[in-house]
């Protein structure tokens, strides 16, 4: 947060912890994002939401997709999306039921023609807002829209899409309906578009240590390494065949470990006999089929200087010899948000200090 921080400093940087913290714990995510310079937070659904409060979360926190529990949202003070007419009412009807008004942030379709009202539907919107805000069930806080291409940061339609989004700005002033934030940018805006940061951004990926971009950046430190005990080590003869199908056969005798994590737990079974770990300062291969909770890595003819109970790492921050999520995704044919938030609930969190 810090680096974002120093990116943008004139933009508030509204955390995304969605999908349990992009894998890493919404809830511990949330208080250090807070700690460490959040002004507020975002996540996709209700529930997401109401699980913050319930961990202590007190920062302002934007939901922008869920379809129902509106009422609950409210009464946990839980600022709404707005992506169309239809939902602007249930909203406003949540908040007469529970009696106190709602703050949302009206997304607008500026080209990525996935959720947020389009262009045809905004002045039926407004002018739904503005009997709700003069009845007192609604207060209009954000406007936002997501970018289609924020990867790409020199594509052109990224400032297209600021274009749609200032044209819809000013209709909203037009209908006098103040808008105290506005937000377009995610990581990839933060990292190389500053004209896109507005009052806010909402970065997810760089929080977490990558950027969206193939090359790394150096100021950016994964946050998460996964790891396991070696569990078990032993001998193959040369024809051994290992794992499901036997899809690898020992070409030469060899001692195999055995890590006790597979695909429930975030190992990608596409990825079978392609990816590496790390044991102490070398790599060892794994080999044969990703099984539900287990995979088979080949610890070579001697298996020098490895024990049952070693550490065995995935990835985690590169360190010359050490994987990371991004070459993994490579590995998976995916990219690092699946890969991180494809780690598995059975598999235990631990946090340490920020450094």
């Amino acid at each position: 947060m810090r680096v974002l921080s120093a990116l943008a400093p004139q933009s508030e940087l509204m955390a995304v912890v969605k999908a349990d913290g992009y894998g890493h714990g919404a809830v511990p995510v949330a208080h250090a994002a807070v700690a460490a310079g959040a002004g507020s937070l975002g996540v996709a659904t209700i529930p997401e939401a109401i699980a913050l409060r319930d961990g202590g979360v007190t920062a302002p926190i934007l939901a922008w997709l869920s379809t129902s529990g509106y009422a609950a949202a409210i009464a946990r003070d839980v600022r709404l999306g707005v992506n169309s007419e239809r939902q602007l009412a249930a909203i406003a009807s949540a908040a007469r039921e529970v009696g106190r008004p709602v703050e949302v942030h009206v997304k607008v379709d500026t080209g990525l023609s996935r959720n947020g009202v389009v262009e045809a539907e905004l002045p039926d919107v407004l002018r739904q807002l503005g009997r709700l805000r003069a009845e007192g069930a609604v207060r209009v806080h954000g406007l936002f829209s997501h970018l289609s291409h924020a990867d790409v940061p020199e594509h052109p339609q990224n400032s297209l899409q600021l274009e749609r989004l200032l044209a819809a700005r000013a209709a909203f002033d037009r209908h006098g309906i103040p808008v105290e934030q506005m937000h377009l940018g995610n990581s990839g805006t933060a990292l190389a578009r500053p004209d896109l940061h507005l009052d806010a951004l909402r970065p997810g990926l760089a929080m977490y240590g990558y950027t969206p971009f193939e090359q790394p950046d150096a100021s950016l430190v994964p946050a998460m390494t996964l790891r396991a005990p070696l569990a078990l080590m032993k001998r193959v003869r040369a024809g051994d065949g290992v794992s499901y199908g036997h899809t690898w056969i020992a070409e030469r005798d060899t001692t195999l470990g055995l890590v006790p994590l597979g695909y429930a737990d975030g190992v990608p079974r596409i990825m079978s006999g392609r990816f590496d770990v790390a044991i102490g300062d070398r790599r060892y291969p794994s080999v044969g089929r990703v099984c539900m909770d287990q995979f088979v890595v080949d610890l070579g003819p001697d298996a020098a200087g490895v024990s049952e109970g070693d550490e065995v790492v995935l990835f985690g921050p590169a360190q010359g010899w050490r994987p990371n999520a991004r070459e993994w995704a490579h590995a998976a044919g995916t990219i690092p948000w699946e890969i991180l938030t494809s780690i598995g609930s059975r598999v235990p969190r631990s946090y340490l200090p920020a450094r």
